[in-house]
């Protein structure tokens, strides 16, 4: 597997915002992170962050299933879809991960990554309802701008909380062991509860299809 950029060595800071919008001079000047100008506002992906793109449903019950190992790095959502920010450089890393783990590459497995190149919406202020509320909104289908479900800390900080493939044992804040999980296991939790969601509709059809079937008599 292609190795991981550290996250202890951020890339040169840009002298200026490219923008005059706020929310661009907040991620330029505060996070150090590069923008593209526009209306929205979006972010590069693969120079600071690479980010994995999930079902919001699922993403929600991979972070509950993490426990306190899915606390410790930034999570957004735009609209019905959950952004999980990694380590740059994990975008490459995810089709080798998915074939060690048994998962291959199957095309209705709900679950991309977006790496160098890309682009992701800059997320708005955090919502000030909870987590599961938004999320639920987002099953309901319910549309609007992206948000910081779990916003970036200072720029150091949001470097460093990010989940790699070298992330086994790191620690938060306080030592805690409450730092970012292993992007092994990330990739591995996402995975299931995206191919569970999977299999919760196709049962759903099914049974609505058998419902609809004439009962047959011998």
């Amino acid at each position: 597997m292609a190795g991981t950029r550290s996250a202890d060595v951020p890339p040169p800071r840009r002298p200026h915002a490219v923008s005059d919008d706020p929310l661009a001079l907040w991620y330029e000047n505060v996070l150090g992170w590069p923008t593209v100008p526009g209306d929205p506002v979006r972010l590069e992906v693969g120079v600071r962050f690479d980010v994995l793109d999930v079902p919001a449903g699922a993403g929600s019950a991979a972070l509950a299933r993490l426990g306190r190992h899915g606390r410790g790095f930034p999570v957004a959502l735009s609209g019905a879809r959950m952004r999980l920010l990694v380590a740059a450089g994990s975008a490459d890393e995810l089709p080798g991960l998915l074939e060690w783990l048994d998962w291959g590459a199957p095309p209705d497995l709900d679950l991309t990554a977006i790496g160098a190149g890309g682009h992701m919406e800059a997320p708005g202020p955090v919502r000030r309802d909870t987590e599961a509320d938004a999320v639920a909104r987002a099953g309901s289908g319910s549309q609007g701008a992206a948000v910081w479900l779990r916003p970036p800390g200072p720029e150091r900080e949001a470097g460093t909380s990010l989940p790699t493939l070298s992330a086994m044992g790191t620690s938060g804040a306080g030592g805690n062991g409450a730092g970012p999980p292993d992007l092994v296991r990330l990739v591995n939790t996402v995975a299931t509860q995206v191919h569970r969601a999977r299999l919760r509709r196709a049962c759903a059809a099914a049974a609505v299809k058998a419902d609809g079937q004439p009962l047959a008599f011998s």
